[in-house]
């Protein structure tokens, strides 16, 4: 109900009554967080200490005693960012993506918020929406994809869960936030389409899912800072798109004039007041900025804290990090690992491989992703050489971290089998924090992170290691860890199977290990392409104060000029084989319907994500070949065959009419394709006129 934008907009005359009864100041002081200029210092010094970090306990703003309670800030997306050593890991975002489970990332959001309310939180600011135009940008593993379409369905079904427990959900970074090292000071541009197309439905879809909250990004948009931009926070999110809930500030910088951030749509300057609070009252009182501006926010912050507040849900710390958590932790990873390749060598079998290599620094570290402000403390992680030790103790473990190229040939060789662990870490890609960008911030336990600069390929050592020792022992696998696209080509050929793990969360060790010995059946795809040549991807200047995003990226940018790509969009290989047949398709009452058969034809149980595309080739307009409009999971016994329906509704097919300035639908015959990635091979295509 709290979600429900009618029963919120029900208390709009309570909301206004209260804020008859306050003065300017009182106003004013609901539109700030609760730390102060004069207390940076403290805080940021809070953050180094060692029994301390970064949003230990909830960041309050607003509030006024005996009426309206603050706003209670608590950091994620991969967990609640609060306490030390208790708080449930889930694995990032972008492994979560790749699990293409709606219903599992509701879920998922019960779990955080339930963990928020015991920390005595009331917001939830984990949904991070952004589209990584190149995969290189650092914080990619804080989303679920490259696809605006499923970032959307993801997204809206985190907002649910959260707010199911009477904690408000809070979608970032509004918008076009896909670049670390520059976020600062990068202006972005884009044309009318590819904003509206591309960069701006998924925000829509979880403000439709009734979001209480959005954060504004750092950068500038056509060079004006996202935090005070009048175009994307008023007209379009609150005048278009009907947002009744209130708009943040990303901390400290994400706002640097009281006037045009105030006037512009900011309802909330997050996490110290600096340019709201006294300036503020100083800017109204000079006639800068109208009253009713602040009126507005006060309302917005008002009612929107009092749906979430009135008999709301309550949980102790034993819900924190409890087994009921972890177990779908675990569930989330083992859903999202992902095969990519298999040439006969997995899933290992425990009684044949007696002895096991395992190579590589990351098998034998806690790996569970970047230290930024995502970063969660969970009671434990398990590694991967952990996980294989529990999942199989019978078999003997011989470790190598790859250091000495002889020493893990001479392991792989003397080894039934062996597996590399190669990747990223917190130093390699994450949220960016320069040396003196939050003062004495950086000497915080902030680590590096930032964009990956060095591409999208894995280290030249980790490349030389693979291609060294892979051709050792025929029954070698590279289990991959990171937080966006990996590219394969140039020592793909020296390995007989690959995983792509992402930052699987505090239980990914043991999955890991689980899906490889099979006692997990893989069933993640892809939520990236993997392209033969980096250089086929839109390229960005991670430290550049502009960059354009074109119309294409990701699998649409290679569809539509013609190059294959290594691995596509929503691939995925599993233990055993799925056949896809009688497909039929129809439009009715304002919605596309797809239905095929679903046959699981291999010797054990497997998931398979079954994905609609829509195709333009009738379309007066530039249009991408097909885009993803729709999928489903399901789960299927060896010889079980099911009937699976997928719909979208017909406005999701929409392109953006910039004469217009609004989204039209084409009156013409579309193609339709079902099947399970978004390779041409992998589809049965038929079409639909609308």
């Amino acid at each position: 109900m709290r979600a429900d934008k009618a029963y919120r907009l029900s208390l709009t005359e309570e909301a206004k009554e209260i804020l008859g009864r306050l003065t300017l100041e009182q106003k004013v002081d609901l539109m700030g967080a609760n730390f102060y200029m004069d207390k940076l210092q403290e805080l940021m010094d809070s953050l180094g200490a060692e029994d301390s970090h970064y949003n230990i306990t909830p960041y309050a703003a607003g509030g006024i005693d005996g009426v309206i309670p603050p706003v209670q800030f608590c950091d994620g997306p991969r967990g609640v960012v609060c306490g030390i050593g208790q708080t449930t890991c889930f694995p990032v975002s972008m492994a979560r993506g790749a699990t293409f489970d709606p219903a599992l990332e509701e879920e998922i959001g019960h779990a955080i918020g339930r963990e928020v309310r015991a920390f005595g939180g009331n917001l939830f600011a984990g949904v991070c929406i952004n589209l990584p135009y190149n995969p290189g940008w650092g914080r990619s593993q804080e989303t679920y994809g490259e696809e605006s379409f499923a970032i959307g369905r993801m997204g809206a079904a985190l907002v649910r869960g959260v707010q199911d427990e009477d904690v408000m959900a809070c979608v970032k970074h509004y918008a076009f936030n896909q670049m670390e090292n520059a976020r600062f000071k990068v202006s972005v541009y884009a044309d009318k389409r590819t904003e509206r197309e591309v960069f701006l439905p998924h925000f829509k879809d979880c403000v439709d899912a009734g979001a209480a909250s959005i954060m504004s990004s750092y950068n500038l948009y056509n060079q004006v800072k996202c935090g005070h931009h009048k175009y994307l926070l008023s007209r379009v999110l609150k005048e278009e798109w009907g947002f009744d809930g209130f708009v943040m500030s990303d901390f400290i910088y994400g706002v640097n004039d009281t006037v045009e951030a105030a006037n512009g749509g900011q309802d909330l300057e997050m996490v110290i007041t600096n340019y709201f609070g006294d300036n503020l009252v100083k800017a109204v009182r000079d006639g800068f900025v109208p009253e009713s501006k602040v009126d507005e926010a006060a309302l917005r912050l008002i009612r929107t804290v009092l749906a979430f507040d009135r008999g709301h849900k309550e949980y102790d710390m034993s819900v924190v990090g409890c087994p009921a958590h972890i177990a779908l932790a675990k569930r989330a990873a083992e859903e999202s690992v992902t095969l990519i390749k298999n040439e006969g060598v997995l899933p290992l079998d425990k009684k044949a491989v007696r002895k096991l290599a395992v190579i590589g620094k990351l098998a034998n570290v806690e790996n569970i992703g970047d230290h930024g402000s995502s970063r969660v403390y969970p009671a434990y992680a398990v590694t991967p050489l952990e996980g294989i030790a529990k999942v199989a103790p019978d078999v003997e473990v011989v470790y190598a971290d790859g250091s000495d190229i002889e020493a893990a040939k001479k392991a792989a060789a003397e080894a039934d089998a062996a597996v590399f662990v190669v990747g990223f870490n917190h130093d390699d890609e994450g949220e960016y924090i320069a040396g003196d960008d939050f003062g004495s911030m950086s000497g915080a336990a902030m680590s590096v992170g930032g964009d990956r600069k060095g591409g999208l390929a894995l280290h030249a050592d980790e490349v030389t290691l693979i291609n060294a020792v892979g051709p050792v022992n025929r029954k070698f696998a590279v289990v991959m860890i990171g937080g966006n696209t990996i590219t394969t080509k140039e020592w793909q050929d020296s390995v007989g199977a690959m995983l792509m793990a992402y930052y699987p969360g505090q239980e990914g060790g043991t999955v890991i290990a689980e899906i490889l010995f099979g006692d997990v059946n893989p069933s993640g795809k892809l939520p990236f392409v993997i392209p033969a040549d980096e250089k086929d991807l839109p390229q960005v200047d991670w430290e550049a104060t502009e960059q354009y995003y074109g119309y294409y990226h990701g699998y649409t940018k290679l569809e539509k000029e013609g190059i294959a790509p290594l691995y596509p969009y929503g691939f995925g290989l599993s233990y055993t084989t799925f056949d896809v047949s009688d497909a039929a398709f129809c439009v009715q009452d304002g919605v596309l319907k797809a239905v095929c058969r679903v046959k699981n034809t291999g010797k054990v149980a497997g998931a398979e994500v079954v994905q609609m595309y829509v195709g333009f080739e009738n379309s007066k307009v530039d249009r991408p070949v097909k885009i993803l409009r729709g999928f489903a999971r399901v789960d299927l016994a060896p010889g079980e065959e099911k009937q699976v329906t997928i719909e979208c509704p017909v406005e999701k097919l929409a392109y953006y009419d910039p004469y217009t300035r609004a989204m039209e639908v084409e009156h013409m015959v579309h193609q339709v394709y079902i099947g399970t990635s978004a390779d041409n091979g992998d589809l049965i295509k038929g079409c639909v006129e609308i």
